[in-house]
């Protein structure tokens, strides 16, 4: 396993603004949006680190707590090699959702990033086919939303014609 001071130390030399904590459940790495494709290709591609398996893709709303950028876009990473998770978060405003897609980095990507954009409204830019994949396509909103109405936006009334 690869300790925890060296996955800071190449990721300092490499990016600045990025900063890793030690959570009580992995490490985690927050970073800029501006250094965010570079750093998962870095964190994906570098043969030590080698985070070559995305194990989720999500989102948390802080809208209750005041807090800018009001959403973070989570990635989970793993390392094979050298048995080592690592979660990646990327805030985001609630103005500009827009991110790049690491579909092409990591596969899963595909289907994760799908539904990361259906239940936040996250934009994964350059997604290849970034439509709805669990819910409906009539479906109104973004369920996990912190704003979003805790009984639906009148989609318990609503008929579908599933034909």
């Amino acid at each position: 396993m690869v300790k925890i001071e060296t996955i800071r130390q190449k990721i300092s030399a490499k990016f600045s603004q990025a900063s890793l904590t030690e959570e009580p459940d992995m490490p985690t790495v927050s970073v800029s949006k501006k250094d965010f494709p570079e750093l998962m290709a870095f964190l994906k591609n570098d043969s030590d680190l080698s985070f070559d398996y995305l194990t989720d893709v999500t989102g948390v709303d802080y809208l209750k707590q005041e807090r800018e950028p009001r959403f973070d876009i989570v990635y989970h990473l793993y390392s094979f090699k050298n048995n080592q998770r690592l979660r990646v978060k990327l805030g985001v405003s609630g103005e500009d959702l827009d991110v790049p897609t690491m579909s092409e980095l990591w596969k899963a990507a595909l289907w994760l990033e799908r539904e990361a954009f259906e239940m936040f409204g996250f934009n994964f830019v350059g997604h290849p086919d970034l439509r709805r994949l669990l819910l409906p396509d009539v479906f109104d909103g973004f369920p996990l939303r912190k704003d979003y109405p805790l009984r639906g936006r009148g989609e318990r009334d609503v008929v579908l014609d599933l034909k």
